[in-house]
């Protein structure tokens, strides 16, 4: 257990308000107020050039907001960076892998770094290596190893020190679909376990999938936060679709329902819908009133992609690029666990 943690269970693990950041003229992040409760996940997304790895870096005292004011795990952002450093892991865009080295040293100088004893050391990286799957590459140089690879050591390097806040911006770019749907799993048992996962991601079904709250920003502003149910809400294009064999039937219940796209062709109705089951009543209602049964019925609601064209009016999802905010901001060449890393340094 790490030392130093004061966040009690009601207040928020994150909790920034009015935060701003810019380079010269171009604002990259323009007051935006984030609150992440203890034990979820709290995913952001945007396109690129949005804010989104300015955001982290700042939450994560790599870099320093214009205005604003933010709390992580308890500690003051502005006073107290050196404890939140203590209580938090990061696991940036770009890989904090020493390629000259093995995974396994890789691992075990984050052990040291983090002044765990040689046994605990050996214990902590021997079980992550066996999580994330990298037991067999452990001996070889980081060099040699994929991209997937790379990636999932850089990751495991972060939970060396059991930090109670992550940040993981974009952590599954790269890797393929069963190791990012392994990488998933990993979130949903560090969460179960208590830990808070601030999460950027460039794949909107992994928001969807993982976060209890998610925000897009887009030109530097928030434009919309809620649960991923409550973001598909904002979008209009819900519709329940109806499909009959029999011509007659389908001319029935075209006559019988309201505000309806029909189909003959394929002999088709399509209702629009929020999909609640108040709506479904009153559409099977009316289709018992006329005395109409289809023969298959289906609900289609918008998902995160409907929602983010529509929010930030991006024909294209964030993806895996190095982001505008990137270039502009100076990127450490290791993650927050170098600045860590450089405070226990300091108290020794």
């Amino acid at each position: 257990m790490l030392c130093g943690m004061t966040t009690s269970h009601h207040e928020p693990a994150i909790a920034a308000t009015g935060l701003r950041k810019a380079y010269g003229d171009k604002t990259v992040l323009d007051g935006i107020d984030i609150q992440v409760p203890a034990g979820t996940v709290f995913s952001l997304l945007g396109p690129n050039g949005a804010g989104k790895t300015t955001a982290v870096n700042i939450l994560s005292t790599l870099i320093s907001a214009d205005a604003g004011t933010a709390r992580i795990a308890g500690h003051d952002l502005a006073t107290e960076a050196h404890a939140i450093r203590s209580a938090i892991g990061v696991t940036g865009q770009f890989s904090a892998v020493d390629g000259l080295i093995t995974g396994e040293e890789n691992m075990l100088l984050m052990a040291d770094l983090h002044h765990l004893s040689r046994t605990e050391g050996r214990r902590v990286v021997a079980g992550l290596l066996e999580r994330f799957d990298l037991a067999e590459a452990a001996k070889k140089p980081a060099s040699t190893y994929s991209g997937g690879m790379k990636r999932r050591l850089d990751i495991a390097m972060t939970l060396v020190g059991d930090p109670r806040v992550i940040f993981l911006d974009e952590p599954t770019t790269g890797l393929d679909p069963r190791s990012r749907h392994t990488m998933w799993q990993i979130i949903r048992e560090l969460v179960g376990g208590g830990t808070t996962v601030f999460l950027t991601t460039q794949y909107l079904e992994e928001a969807d999938e993982l976060a209890d709250r998610i925000a897009v920003l887009n030109g530097g502003r928030l434009v919309a936060q809620g649960s991923a149910e409550e973001l598909k809400r904002l979008v209009p294009g819900g519709h329940v679709r109806l499909r009959f064999s029999d011509p007659e039937a389908h001319g029935r219940a075209a006559t019988a329902l309201r505000e309806v796209t029909r189909d003959d062709q394929a002999l088709t109705l399509q209702i629009p819908s929020d999909g609640s089951q108040r709506e479904l009543r009153a559409i099977l209602d009316w289709l018992d009133a006329a005395g109409v049964e289809a023969d298959e019925l289906s609900v289609h609601t918008p998902d995160l992609d409907d929602v983010f064209f529509a929010l930030t009016g991006s024909s294209v999802p964030a993806q895996s690029a190095q982001s505008a905010q990137s270039a502009q901001s100076p990127q450490p060449a290791q993650s927050a666990q170098s600045a860590q890393s450089a405070d226990k340094e300091t108290a020794r």
